[in-house]
Protein backbone atom coordinates (compact mmCIF):
# COMPACT_ATOMS: atom_id res chain seq x y z
CA UNK A 1 0.00 0.00 0.00
CA UNK A 2 3.01 2.25 0.56
CA UNK A 3 5.83 0.21 -0.67
CA UNK A 4 6.70 3.36 -3.20
CA UNK A 5 8.14 6.46 -1.95
CA UNK A 6 6.85 9.76 -3.40
CA UNK A 7 9.27 10.72 -5.02
CA UNK A 8 9.65 7.26 -7.02
CA UNK A 9 5.96 7.95 -7.98
CA UNK A 10 4.35 9.59 -11.06
CA UNK A 11 4.16 13.28 -10.39
CA UNK A 12 1.43 13.71 -13.42
CA UNK A 13 -0.59 10.86 -11.77
CA UNK A 14 -0.27 11.91 -8.45
CA UNK A 15 -2.07 14.17 -6.06
CA UNK A 16 -1.10 15.75 -2.76
CA UNK A 17 -3.35 15.42 0.60
CA UNK A 18 -2.97 17.65 3.03
CA UNK A 19 -4.25 18.89 6.43
CA UNK A 20 -5.39 15.15 7.60
CA UNK A 21 -6.55 14.68 10.65
CA UNK A 22 -4.08 12.46 13.18
CA UNK A 23 -6.55 9.94 13.73
CA UNK A 24 -6.53 9.11 9.37
CA UNK A 25 -4.21 6.14 8.65
CA UNK A 26 -3.20 4.64 5.18
CA UNK A 27 -5.99 2.35 4.79
CA UNK A 28 -8.78 5.04 5.48
CA UNK A 29 -6.96 7.33 3.04
CA UNK A 30 -7.21 4.39 0.29
CA UNK A 31 -10.58 4.13 1.11
CA UNK A 32 -11.55 7.65 0.20
CA UNK A 33 -9.06 7.97 -2.93
CA UNK A 34 -10.46 5.03 -4.36
CA UNK A 35 -13.90 6.73 -5.01
CA UNK A 36 -12.27 9.05 -7.68
CA UNK A 37 -10.12 6.14 -9.48
CA UNK A 38 -7.91 3.11 -9.06
CA UNK A 39 -5.23 3.89 -6.51
CA UNK A 40 -1.84 2.38 -6.98
CA UNK A 41 -0.35 3.72 -3.61
CA UNK A 42 -0.65 5.54 -0.81
CA UNK A 43 2.40 7.36 1.20
CA UNK A 44 2.42 8.91 4.37
CA UNK A 45 5.14 10.16 5.82
CA UNK A 46 5.58 9.45 9.13
CA UNK A 47 7.62 10.68 12.43
CA UNK A 48 10.37 8.68 13.29
CA UNK A 49 9.78 8.39 16.85
CA UNK A 50 6.28 8.56 17.15
CA UNK A 51 5.61 6.88 14.05
CA UNK A 52 2.79 9.19 13.45
CA UNK A 53 2.15 10.47 10.29
CA UNK A 54 2.53 14.42 9.63
CA UNK A 55 -0.49 15.78 8.40
CA UNK A 56 -0.16 15.19 4.58
CA UNK A 57 0.79 12.56 2.03
CA UNK A 58 0.60 11.54 -1.40
CA UNK A 59 -1.59 8.98 -3.65
CA UNK A 60 -0.89 7.73 -6.77
CA UNK A 61 -3.71 6.71 -9.43
CA UNK A 62 -3.16 4.97 -12.48
CA UNK A 63 -3.13 7.58 -14.76
CA UNK A 64 -3.36 11.17 -14.89
CA UNK A 65 -7.23 11.82 -16.06
CA UNK A 66 -8.04 10.16 -12.40
CA UNK A 67 -5.53 12.37 -10.42
CA UNK A 68 -7.06 15.66 -12.26
CA UNK A 69 -10.77 14.11 -11.29
CA UNK A 70 -9.64 13.29 -7.32
CA UNK A 71 -8.15 16.71 -7.56
CA UNK A 72 -11.60 17.95 -8.11
CA UNK A 73 -13.89 16.47 -6.60
CA UNK A 74 -11.92 15.53 -3.12
CA UNK A 75 -10.65 18.90 -2.28
CA UNK A 76 -12.70 20.39 0.61
CA UNK A 77 -13.93 17.17 1.98
CA UNK A 78 -13.89 16.94 5.24
CA UNK A 79 -11.90 13.89 7.10
CA UNK A 80 -12.58 14.39 11.12
CA UNK A 81 -14.16 17.61 10.56
CA UNK A 82 -11.03 18.97 8.73
CA UNK A 83 -11.52 19.87 5.45
CA UNK A 84 -8.64 18.11 2.98
CA UNK A 85 -6.69 20.30 0.43
CA UNK A 86 -6.08 18.15 -2.66
CA UNK A 87 -4.20 19.26 -5.79
CA UNK A 88 -1.92 17.68 -8.08
CA UNK A 89 1.55 16.77 -7.54
CA UNK A 90 3.32 18.10 -10.07
CA UNK A 91 1.84 21.92 -9.24
CA UNK A 92 4.64 22.17 -6.03
CA UNK A 93 7.08 23.17 -8.48
CA UNK A 94 4.52 26.34 -9.54
CA UNK A 95 4.16 26.89 -5.96
CA UNK A 96 6.22 29.77 -4.48
CA UNK A 97 8.29 29.27 -1.84
CA UNK A 98 6.76 30.04 1.83
CA UNK A 99 9.52 30.48 3.98
CA UNK A 100 7.77 31.04 7.36
CA UNK A 101 8.32 34.48 8.04
CA UNK A 102 4.98 35.07 8.84
CA UNK A 103 3.60 37.89 11.74
CA UNK A 104 0.57 38.05 13.86
CA UNK A 105 -0.47 42.07 14.51
CA UNK A 106 -2.66 41.42 17.43
CA UNK A 107 -4.84 44.79 19.36
CA UNK A 108 -5.34 46.68 16.52
CA UNK A 109 -7.21 49.83 16.12
CA UNK A 110 -10.67 49.42 14.30
CA UNK A 111 -9.75 51.99 12.15
CA UNK A 112 -6.27 50.29 10.73
CA UNK A 113 -7.23 48.47 7.45
CA UNK A 114 -4.86 46.88 5.24
CA UNK A 115 -3.67 50.19 3.93
CA UNK A 116 -2.16 51.01 7.09
CA UNK A 117 -0.72 47.88 7.66
CA UNK A 118 1.19 48.03 4.29
CA UNK A 119 2.51 51.62 5.16
CA UNK A 120 3.30 50.77 8.09
CA UNK A 121 5.37 47.41 8.13
CA UNK A 122 6.28 48.03 3.86
CA UNK A 123 9.29 49.81 5.49
CA UNK A 124 10.87 46.96 7.02
CA UNK A 125 11.51 44.89 3.99
CA UNK A 126 9.17 43.47 1.17
CA UNK A 127 6.40 41.51 1.83
CA UNK A 128 5.33 38.08 -0.41
CA UNK A 129 1.73 38.86 0.22
CA UNK A 130 -0.89 42.28 0.72
CA UNK A 131 -1.31 42.28 4.34
CA UNK A 132 -4.99 40.72 5.84
CA UNK A 133 -7.02 42.16 8.38
CA UNK A 134 -9.44 39.48 9.94
CA UNK A 135 -13.14 40.60 9.67
CA UNK A 136 -16.49 39.01 10.92
CA UNK A 137 -19.52 38.63 8.50
CA UNK A 138 -20.08 42.52 8.56
CA UNK A 139 -16.58 43.89 7.16
CA UNK A 140 -15.84 45.38 10.99
CA UNK A 141 -12.13 44.18 11.94
CA UNK A 142 -12.04 41.74 14.91
CA UNK A 143 -8.84 43.58 15.82
CA UNK A 144 -6.06 41.68 14.85
CA UNK A 145 -4.01 40.97 11.19
CA UNK A 146 -1.14 39.22 9.37
CA UNK A 147 1.87 40.12 7.26
CA UNK A 148 4.15 37.94 5.66
CA UNK A 149 7.80 38.94 4.48
CA UNK A 150 10.14 37.53 2.05
CA UNK A 151 13.04 37.20 4.66
CA UNK A 152 13.38 36.23 8.42
CA UNK A 153 15.87 39.50 8.40
CA UNK A 154 12.72 41.81 7.69
CA UNK A 155 10.45 40.10 9.67
CA UNK A 156 12.61 39.89 13.08
CA UNK A 157 13.41 43.83 12.58
CA UNK A 158 9.44 44.86 12.21
CA UNK A 159 8.94 42.67 15.65
CA UNK A 160 11.86 44.44 17.29
CA UNK A 161 10.80 48.00 16.05
CA UNK A 162 7.00 47.46 15.97
CA UNK A 163 5.93 45.50 18.74
CA UNK A 164 4.83 47.60 22.34
CA UNK A 165 4.30 50.78 19.54
CA UNK A 166 1.18 52.89 19.19
CA UNK A 167 -0.41 52.37 16.06
CA UNK A 168 -3.46 54.90 15.68
CA UNK A 169 -5.03 54.82 19.47
CA UNK A 170 -3.09 51.06 20.19
CA UNK A 171 -0.24 49.63 21.16
CA UNK A 172 0.09 46.41 19.06
CA UNK A 173 1.39 43.00 19.66
CA UNK A 174 3.75 42.09 16.74
CA UNK A 175 4.84 38.23 16.69
CA UNK A 176 5.29 35.15 14.64
CA UNK A 177 1.98 33.67 13.52
CA UNK A 178 0.81 29.96 14.74
CA UNK A 179 1.79 27.57 11.52
CA UNK A 180 -1.12 26.28 10.15
CA UNK A 181 -0.74 22.38 10.35
CA UNK A 182 1.47 22.48 13.43
CA UNK A 183 -0.02 21.80 17.15
CA UNK A 184 0.60 25.11 18.75
CA UNK A 185 3.72 25.97 16.80
CA UNK A 186 4.73 29.45 16.15
CA UNK A 187 6.79 30.17 12.66
CA UNK A 188 10.19 31.71 12.95
CA UNK A 189 11.86 28.22 14.46
CA UNK A 190 15.56 26.91 13.84
CA UNK A 191 14.26 24.47 11.20
CA UNK A 192 12.49 26.97 9.21
CA UNK A 193 15.33 29.60 9.51
CA UNK A 194 17.72 27.02 7.84
CA UNK A 195 15.38 26.14 5.51
CA UNK A 196 15.18 29.96 4.10
CA UNK A 197 19.29 30.36 4.40
CA UNK A 198 19.64 26.83 2.06
CA UNK A 199 16.95 28.48 -0.58
CA UNK A 200 19.19 32.20 -0.60
CA UNK A 201 22.56 29.99 -0.46
CA UNK A 202 20.93 28.72 -3.72
CA UNK A 203 19.39 31.40 -5.20
CA UNK A 204 16.01 30.63 -4.32
CA UNK A 205 13.56 33.05 -5.25
CA UNK A 206 11.06 34.05 -3.57
CA UNK A 207 7.87 34.88 -5.09
CA UNK A 208 5.39 37.37 -4.37
CA UNK A 209 1.88 38.05 -4.74
CA UNK A 210 0.44 41.68 -6.60
CA UNK A 211 -0.39 43.80 -4.39
CA UNK A 212 -3.28 45.79 -5.00
CA UNK A 213 -3.77 48.88 -6.64
CA UNK A 214 -4.94 50.56 -3.56
CA UNK A 215 -2.03 49.53 -1.39
CA UNK A 216 0.61 51.32 -3.75
CA UNK A 217 -1.14 54.94 -3.06
CA UNK A 218 0.60 57.52 -1.77
CA UNK A 219 -1.07 57.98 1.57
CA UNK A 220 -0.89 61.25 1.33
CA UNK A 221 -0.76 63.12 -2.20
CA UNK A 222 1.90 66.07 -1.99
CA UNK A 223 0.08 69.21 -3.00
CA UNK A 224 0.35 71.06 -6.57
CA UNK A 225 3.40 73.58 -6.11
CA UNK A 226 1.89 77.29 -5.65
CA UNK A 227 3.56 79.94 -6.85
CA UNK A 228 5.00 82.59 -4.89
CA UNK A 229 4.00 86.00 -5.96
CA UNK A 230 5.93 88.89 -4.44
CA UNK A 231 4.07 91.62 -2.08
CA UNK A 232 3.01 94.75 -3.82
CA UNK A 233 4.66 98.04 -2.83
CA UNK A 234 3.74 99.81 -0.06
CA UNK A 235 2.23 103.41 -0.18
CA UNK A 236 4.12 106.02 1.85
CA UNK A 237 2.91 106.04 5.09
CA UNK A 238 2.71 102.20 5.38
CA UNK A 239 -1.19 102.03 3.72
CA UNK A 240 -1.42 99.15 0.78
CA UNK A 241 -3.98 99.74 -1.38
CA UNK A 242 -4.77 96.00 -2.26
CA UNK A 243 -6.11 95.89 0.88
CA UNK A 244 -8.65 97.92 0.82
CA UNK A 245 -10.04 96.87 -2.99
CA UNK A 246 -13.58 96.30 -2.54
CA UNK A 247 -13.80 96.92 1.30
CA UNK A 248 -16.62 99.33 1.84
CA UNK A 249 -16.16 102.73 4.02
CA UNK A 250 -17.25 102.14 7.07
CA UNK A 251 -20.72 103.90 8.13
CA UNK A 252 -21.36 106.78 10.41
CA UNK A 253 -23.14 105.83 13.79
CA UNK A 254 -26.95 106.46 13.57
CA UNK A 255 -27.74 110.44 14.39
CA UNK A 256 -24.84 111.43 12.93
CA UNK A 257 -25.00 114.94 11.18
CA UNK A 258 -21.68 116.73 9.84
CA UNK A 259 -20.88 119.81 10.97
CA UNK A 260 -21.81 122.73 8.57
CA UNK A 261 -18.82 125.13 9.65
CA UNK A 262 -16.05 124.22 7.07
CA UNK A 263 -13.34 126.56 8.39
CA UNK A 264 -11.44 127.03 12.02
CA UNK A 265 -13.02 126.42 14.73
CA UNK A 266 -14.16 129.84 16.77
CA UNK A 267 -12.13 131.04 20.01
CA UNK A 268 -13.04 129.28 22.71
CA UNK A 269 -16.22 130.54 24.52
CA UNK A 270 -17.15 133.13 22.08
CA UNK A 271 -20.54 132.98 19.84
CA UNK A 272 -21.43 129.85 21.96
CA UNK A 273 -18.58 127.81 21.39
CA UNK A 274 -18.13 124.73 23.89
CA UNK A 275 -15.47 124.43 25.55
CA UNK A 276 -13.88 120.67 25.12
CA UNK A 277 -14.48 118.05 28.41
CA UNK A 278 -11.89 118.47 30.91
CA UNK A 279 -10.90 122.19 30.08
CA UNK A 280 -10.67 124.79 32.82
CA UNK A 281 -12.65 127.49 33.29
CA UNK A 282 -13.06 130.37 30.39
CA UNK A 283 -11.29 134.10 31.19
CA UNK A 284 -14.92 135.47 29.64
CA UNK A 285 -18.06 135.37 32.32
CA UNK A 286 -21.11 135.62 31.02
CA UNK A 287 -23.24 139.25 31.69
CA UNK A 288 -24.11 139.23 35.17
CA UNK A 289 -27.83 138.69 35.58
CA UNK A 290 -30.33 142.18 35.41
CA UNK A 291 -31.18 144.03 39.48
CA UNK A 292 -27.58 142.60 40.71
CA UNK A 293 -24.91 145.02 41.13
CA UNK A 294 -22.08 144.03 38.56
CA UNK A 295 -19.29 142.03 39.32
CA UNK A 296 -16.14 143.43 40.46
CA UNK A 297 -12.98 142.89 38.01
CA UNK A 298 -10.72 140.61 38.88
CA UNK A 299 -8.10 140.99 41.27
CA UNK A 300 -4.24 142.51 40.24
CA UNK A 301 -3.30 141.70 43.32
CA UNK A 302 -1.10 138.55 44.34
CA UNK A 303 -3.73 136.74 46.84
CA UNK A 304 -6.97 138.13 44.22
CA UNK A 305 -7.61 135.49 42.17
CA UNK A 306 -7.95 131.61 42.84
CA UNK A 307 -6.22 131.08 40.39
CA UNK A 308 -2.91 132.57 41.90
CA UNK A 309 -3.44 130.83 44.86
CA UNK A 310 -1.59 128.55 46.48
CA UNK A 311 -2.44 126.86 49.90
CA UNK A 312 -0.09 125.39 52.00
CA UNK A 313 2.66 127.82 50.89
CA UNK A 314 3.76 131.55 52.04
CA UNK A 315 4.35 134.05 49.36
CA UNK A 316 6.23 137.25 49.75
CA UNK A 317 4.26 140.50 50.00
CA UNK A 318 4.98 142.37 47.10
CA UNK A 319 6.66 145.96 47.25
CA UNK A 320 5.10 148.34 49.30
CA UNK A 321 2.84 146.15 51.16
CA UNK A 322 2.44 146.42 55.19
CA UNK A 323 0.44 147.12 58.11
CA UNK A 324 -1.52 150.37 58.27
CA UNK A 325 0.30 153.65 58.63
CA UNK A 326 3.80 152.47 57.16
CA UNK A 327 6.10 154.05 55.25
CA UNK A 328 7.57 152.09 52.17
CA UNK A 329 11.34 151.90 52.50
CA UNK A 330 13.60 154.73 50.27
CA UNK A 331 14.68 153.70 46.85
CA UNK A 332 18.43 152.95 46.49
CA UNK A 333 20.58 155.77 46.40
CA UNK A 334 17.90 157.96 48.17
CA UNK A 335 18.92 160.66 51.17
CA UNK A 336 16.86 162.64 52.85
CA UNK A 337 16.74 166.23 52.52
CA UNK A 338 19.41 167.99 55.51
CA UNK A 339 17.90 168.95 58.49
CA UNK A 340 15.08 166.27 58.40
CA UNK A 341 13.71 164.65 61.41
CA UNK A 342 11.73 161.63 61.41
CA UNK A 343 8.72 161.89 63.06
CA UNK A 344 7.40 158.64 65.54
CA UNK A 345 6.10 155.80 63.52
CA UNK A 346 7.88 156.79 60.35
CA UNK A 347 10.48 154.42 58.76
CA UNK A 348 13.86 154.69 60.80
CA UNK A 349 15.89 154.32 57.96
CA UNK A 350 15.58 157.65 56.99
CA UNK A 351 18.20 159.41 58.96
CA UNK A 352 17.44 162.39 61.76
Amino acid sequence: MSGAKHWEQDKEATVYVGNIDERATDALIWELMVQAGPVVNVHLPKDRVTQSHQGFGFVEFNGEVDADYAAKIMNGIRLYGKLLRVNKASADKQKPLEIGAELFIGNLDPMVDEKVLYDTFSRFGTLIAPPKVARDDNGLSKGYGFVSYSSFEASDDAINNMNGQFLMNKDVSVQYAYKKDGKGERHGDEAERMLAAQAKKHNVTIESQPMPPALLQNPTPAPPPVAVVPPPAMAPGGFDPSLAAGVPPPRPPVGFAPPTHRGPPPPFGVNGAVPPPGAGRPNVLPPAPSGLPARPPPSQAGYGSPADFHPGGFRMPPPGFGPPGSVPPPPPGFAPAPGFIPTEGQNPGYGR
